[in-house]
């Protein structure tokens, strides 16, 4: 069994025993498996759009061209993206929220990143089957291309207050 770890802004697509693992906080996991060729793949985003003048090489780092670039993949098999069916976890709140509210959620990205996430999926036409996403705290990931199991460790965090913000929101 191979394992390899998939950093923020990188993806990874293919086949054979092997065993995905990434970490993250309010970053998104878009992982996409093929349940009879048994080949998928994982994109480990940390922004939901790209800005109009991106970096070379950091294309995986934003929803939008990370996506493309699994897609290109996907293309590459043959087979269509419906055939490919999509997990989405991550998007967790990392640090306490600002005294106002109305800061609190227009600082969140988070939020932007999984409203990416679920919209992608949906574009693409990929089934979506399983998500784990928001709260509080990181998580670990790991995705097995071989079976399309993935196993998810959530490490919630309190933030003192956060909760009351978000009401009078």
């Amino acid at each position: 069994m191979q394992d390899i770890y998939v950093h923020p802004c990188e993806i990874w697509f293919g086949g054979g025993p092997t065993r995905l693992r990434t970490t993250l906080g309010s970053c998104v996991a878009i992982t996409l498996w093929h349940p009879t060729l048994k080949i998928g793949g994982l994109c480990h985003f940390m922004i939901s759009r790209s800005p109009v003048a991106r970096r070379a090489g950091r294309e995986g780092c934003y929803a939008d061209s990370a996506m493309v670039l699994l897609q290109q993949k996907i293309a590459a098999t043959g087979h269509r993206p419906e055939e490919f069916e999509a997990k989405l976890f991550g998007g967790g709140m990392m640090f306490a929220c600002p005294d106002t509210p109305k800061q609190c959620l227009s600082h969140r990205v988070q939020i932007f990143n999984i409203a990416a996430g679920r919209a992608l999926a949906q574009q693409y036409g990929h089934p979506l089957v399983a998500e784990h996403l928001g709260g509080r705290g990181h998580r670990q990931l790991i995705f097995d291309i071989e079976s399309g199991l993935a196993w998810l460790k959530h490490t919630p965090t309190s933030c003192d207050g956060c909760a009351l913000k978000e009401q009078a929101a």
